[in-house]
């Protein structure tokens, strides 16, 4: 073969490539109109059937030279990079996704969220006046603007501490209130959602509510803030899918908070997923909690996943502080001493 033979195969060649490029992206544009098509009518965006069948029309087309093994891998990444685009688009249309919006700042209770990191901090359990008020004055005196606790308690056994309800929220608030605080507290059952917006100022979702759809939509059509923490076994998909219930019904005051996820591993109580933190941030524009007492349930190990998490991007730490956590109620083993704390805040911020 002569050079010049050489040089008009590659030529030919070249104005195969341009033709291939031209024939996927016409194939992209009708993707974008099946992806339209499903999104308004509810439809899976994965169809293996309907794959399954354009694969073997292809393998009984092909004649040669490449084999069958050759076509169905070929296609079978045409098809990832075409489920990949409608789920990106799909992702695109929501209420949450970041596009050009800025990050999300609120201002709560004449406190600032979402610009400079803040510390999220308070009991595991509101137990009785005087112990949330003793948290509360010590929180206030470091610098803590943000006080966390629990007065409707998710337990996993029915015969666990279940929280002092409306009266546990009235002391949150008292405390808050004479501290220059503001409330962060789980909210559990519709039922309480008047009682929830008069003595707190942040709406919590917990883990195991992030499914809860009809309490998700409740929330959505308040104008509170509304931390919704990721579920132990949920996807980030499913996670920024559970956030757009809350934004589609009207409320885009949304923090997001990783708690850590169930995996396979006994030596923390989660497994704190941090590369959410830059993921989620990518993708919506709300501001990012991690929590790192319920994402490791080790006091020894709150400082390193706290600085990680600050690095990796999050606007919030979330942890448990109680004046003696050996007579906590409940998680008294990740909930720190005013002592630990004071040690914690030297060594993170």
């Amino acid at each position: 073969m002569s050079p010049d033979q050489l040089a008009s195969l590659r030529e030919r060649i070249d104005g195969l490539n341009s033709g291939l490029l031209d024939l996927l992206n016409q194939r992209m544009e009708l993707i974008q109109e099946v992806q339209e098509f499903k999104a308004r009518t509810g439809r899976p965006l994965f169809d293996p059937a309907r794959e399954s069948e354009e694969l073997t029309a292809l393998m009984l087309e092909n004649e040669g030279p490449m084999s069958a093994d050759q076509v169905r891998a070929i296609f079978k990444e045409v098809f990832k990079l075409s489920l990949g685009f409608m789920q990106q688009e799909t992702r695109n249309e929501l209420h949450v996704h970041r596009g050009d919006q800025p990050d999300s700042v609120y201002t709560i209770a004449g406190h600032s969220f979402g610009a400079a990191p803040q510390l999220i901090a308070g009991p595991c359990s509101v137990e009785s006046d005087a112990q949330v008020h003793a948290v509360a004055e010590r929180l206030s005196s470091l610098g803590v603007r943000f006080l966390r606790g629990g007065a409707f308690k998710p337990r996993t056994s029915p015969y666990s501490f279940q929280g002092l309800g409306v009266e546990g929220l009235r002391m949150l608030r008292g405390a808050a209130d004479a501290h220059g605080m503001a409330v962060v507290s789980e909210i559990l059952d519709p039922r309480h959602l008047d009682d929830a917006l008069q003595y707190s100022d942040v709406l919590q979702v917990g883990a195991r509510n992030m499914y809860n759809y009809e309490l998700l939509k409740l929330l959505g059509r308040t104008d509170k803030p509304v931390m919704l923490k990721r579920g132990f076994m949920a996807t980030l998909e499913e996670f920024i899918l559970a956030a757009e219930y809350i934004a589609h019904e009207g409320n885009d005051r949304i923090i997001l908070c990783e708690r850590g996820i169930r995996t396979h591993e006994k030596w923390t109580r989660n497994t704190l997923d941090l590369a959410a933190v830059p993921l989620l941030r990518q993708e919506t524009p709300f501001p990012v909690v991690v929590d790192v007492a319920h994402g490791t349930g080790r006091k020894d190990l709150m400082k390193p996943m706290a600085k990680a998490a600050l690095a990796a991007g999050a606007q919030g730490v979330m942890v448990e502080v109680h004046p003696d956590p050996a007579l906590a109620l409940s998680d008294n083993a990740q909930q720190m001493d005013f002592e630990e704390f004071e040690e914690f805040i030297a060594a993170v911020l």
